[in-house]
């Protein structure tokens, strides 16, 4: 298999459109600075996002899934048959601007302390989205879900969450970046592991930036990178009954849930950033 600079992994469910947005704005914005393959993997695979992978995107590797195994095990699919220096694991809800995987793959490719990177993610607007996040407490949670998000000990709580990093450079945060669009080298993904599958949903990310922060890597934005995010906030009501008649949010609470007991709290070492 023929080695190339990066690997870009979509773990697709279900959406053509999003999907064509996606590959056509990759095909599109990357240049010839670097080499790169992109790997489609297709959760619950439709006939209609096959077809338009295999008739319209002959240089994307497709690997269709039967079941919905989540996002977790597809990326990890994904991973185990790729073959770039770095990662770049991609939402298809994601549009990439011109030379932001450049810039993304320039910069892990000469700081080795940098674990995981991150773009600056956009609205279609072209204001800012929040990406960079404390990592999480059970408090946290409750907040972000419920009505609770609204009062004073909520708002105090979800100040401190929400990491609003300067725009001028990189840099380190301590703590997590969104999952929808990250890049790691392969190399390091060897040695701290894959994403955790035991979260089908929600919190993959939280724990990934968590594992390679814990083992003395920095995690990374940088804001020169930038690229455009959907993001349908499927799991965002605020209602308290939703965690009883939301399906996502539940999962959202259960991922948290698996999360704290994996890592015997919430308490992190901010020391070692």
């Amino acid at each position: 298999m023929r080695k190339v600079d990066v690997s870009i992994i979509i773990a697709s469910y279900k959406n053509v459109s999003i999907l064509k947005l996606c590959l056509d704005a990759l095909f599109k914005n990357i240049s010839d600075e670097i080499s790169f393959e992109v790997i489609v993997v297709d959760i619950e695979s439709q006939e209609e996002i096959r077809d338009l992978v295999l008739d319209n995107y002959p240089a994307v590797r497709f690997i269709p899934l039967k079941e919905n195994v989540g996002f977790a095990k597809a990326l990890n699919k994904g991973i185990k048959n790729s073959c770039g220096e770095a990662i770049l694991s991609l939402n298809p809800d994601i549009i990439i601007r011109k030379g932001s995987v450049e810039r993304l793959y320039n910069y892990i490719a000469n700081h080795p302390e940098a674990g995981i990177v991150g773009p600056k993610l956009l609205n279609f607007n072209g204001s800012r989205q929040d990406s960079c996040f404390s990592f999480y407490t059970p408090t946290t949670v409750v907040y972000r879900r419920t009505f609770l998000g609204n009062s004073f000990f909520g708002k105090k709580s979800l100040k401190k969450f929400f990491i609003r990093p300067k725009e001028d450079k990189p840099q380190s945060i301590k703590g997590w970046l969104m999952g929808s669009a990250l890049m790691l080298r392969s190399e390091n993904i060897k040695k701290i592991g894959l994403m955790d599958e035991r979260y089908f949903m929600y919190f993959e990310d939280v724990d990934w930036c968590r594992r390679f922060w814990e083992a003395g890597f920095e995690i990374v934005y940088v804001p020169q990178a930038e690229m455009f995010h959907y993001h349908g906030k499927m799991s965002a009501s605020r209602n308290i009954f939703s965690l009883l008649f939301n399906k996502m949010t539940f999962i959202h609470f259960l991922s948290g849930l698996k999360y704290f007991i994996k890592f015997k709290g919430w308490k992190v070492n901010l020391k070692k950033s």
